[in-house]
């Protein structure tokens, strides 16, 4: 399969009144979020339209720099960690030719090669990284593959269900509700930024996020079979009714761990992005743009967690994410909760101070609706993220979504990322496998 570049350009806002608008405000979180990007890929068969593949990108362009009046910030770049302004940069558009068609992509699910449907605007310069780049992939059958790459700086997967959600409904022509300014920027007003930037502090969370190393990426599928024996496994006194996100969780760090006894690792810490949108008084936008959400973190010792079973994992786990509770986010409200973000930071940097260490993150995108992105075409048949991490991405990752598929029901898929060693021998893990298949069909 090849994929050809046919075009380059830049969308930018449709008004000429967002260009005088004053600089975005960035918030604390933001700032000691590192720059990298959250790859997405929508896939559309185009069986319910009757457009041509032109009118379908210009659709797509007039749609979206009508979205980026409203989402301004994502049309900016981020100047000295502080603020967004030039918001005439735009996004990168790309269009491509892919001389294959979308159905034999989707049976042969070749991960290596999903990178090359996504828009990676490589800058070695922070100040020229694009808060969001699109790659428009139009297969031989008319069906097409929309690569979405967004800067991680500001934007999480709340921003990023907003947004696709506004650009979905301003391609359809439908009715969708105004978004109001203000509210895009909520989270800078509960969490200022700090002038100058917390540097150090960010350099915390860049070891955290990022560290050299060949890593794997692969695909497995928990139906809904599997998430009810693990959920089943998973009940003990302290979590009577585990979560298909905690069950799933627990059985992947279990099988890494035990994956890990070979190796001189000596510690394991786990990293559970906590989404704040839920537990701010009052509640946050769903426009708020912004990174909302903290790390819950727990540090387990190899010798004594492999031989933990998974009730004990989940009910750790539980009492790690109810630490950020409503309660406590108050105590990081405005300027008066800088210090307390300096602990948070702290406890994490303690944490992972450990010679012989391996940290793993889990992320849910189960409910931002990614499968759901209607542009006036129906959902997508499928969604993916990256089919391989690159040099400055997320390491030791595991991102959860819903498989979108209607021979999936109430499945749900596992991207995990892992040190390549690690992975060699989850994929020859018999009793990981009998519960994960890997990389199986979308389509019938």
């Amino acid at each position: 399969m090849e994929i050809g570049i046919v075009s380059r350009e830049v969308v930018r806002p449709s008004s000429l009144h967002v260009h005088l608008l004053k600089p975005f405000k960035i918030s604390l979180l933001d700032q000691l979020t590192p720059t990298t990007f959250a790859p997405l890929v929508l896939f559309y068969p185009m069986k319910s339209t009757h457009l041509k593949g032109t009118q379908i990108s210009t659709q797509l362009k007039e749609s979206l720099s009508k979205t980026l009046e409203h989402f301004y910030p994502l049309a900016g770049r981020v100047r000295d960690n502080l603020i967004i302004n030039d918001y005439d940069e735009g996004v990168p558009y790309i269009e491509t030719r892919v001389n294959t068609h979308l159905f034999e992509f989707l049976q042969n699910r070749p991960m290596e090669l999903l990178n090359q449907c996504l828009p990676y605007p490589h800058q070695p310069n922070p100040r020229q990284v694009p808060q969001v780049a699109v790659q428009l992939n139009t297969f031989d059958c008319g069906g097409i593959a929309l690569g979405l790459c967004f800067s991680h700086k500001i934007i999480d997967g709340g921003t990023a269900s907003a947004f696709l959600r506004s650009w979905a409904a301003n391609t359809r022509g439908g009715y969708h509700k105004a978004v109001k300014y203000e509210n895009l920027s909520q989270a800078s007003m509960i969490f200022p930024p700090q002038n100058p930037s917390p540097n150090h502090h960010l350099s915390v969370m860049e070891k955290i996020w990022f560290r050299e190393a060949k890593y794997k990426t692969r695909r497995f599928v928990f139906d809904a079979k599997a998430i009810a024996t693990l959920r089943s496994e998973c009940k003990g006194e302290r979590v009577p009714n585990p979560t298909r996100i905690e069950a799933l969780s627990a059985f992947i760090l279990k099988s890494a761990m035990l994956a890990l006894r070979s190796t001189a690792s000596s510690r394991f810490v786990l990293h559970q992005a906590v989404n704040l949108r839920r537990l701010t008084e009052p509640r946050l936008s769903t426009c708020s743009v912004g990174n909302l959400f903290l790390w819950a973190t727990a540090a387990y010792d190899m010798e004594h967690a492999a031989e933990m079973g998974l009730h004990g994992l989940v009910a750790s786990m539980r009492q790690g994410v109810g630490k950020i509770n409503s309660e406590y986010l108050k105590t990081l409200h405005g300027d008066e909760g800088f210090p307390k973000v300096c602990e948070y930071i702290k406890r994490i940097e303690e944490v992972s101070a450990h010679e012989n260490l391996e940290a793993l993150k889990f992320s849910s995108w189960v409910k931002f609706g990614f499968n759901e992105v209607d542009f006036g075409w129906g959902n997508p048949i499928w969604s993916s993220t990256f089919g391989e991490v690159g040099s400055n991405s997320f390491q030791n990752v595991t991102f959860f979504k819903e498989t979108g598929s209607a021979i999936y029901d109430n499945a749900v898929e596992a991207w995990v990322t892992l040190d390549e060693k690690i992975m060699s021998v989850l994929e020859d893990d018999p009793q990981f496998l009998a519960l994960g298949s890997p990389n199986p069909s979308i389509i019938v």
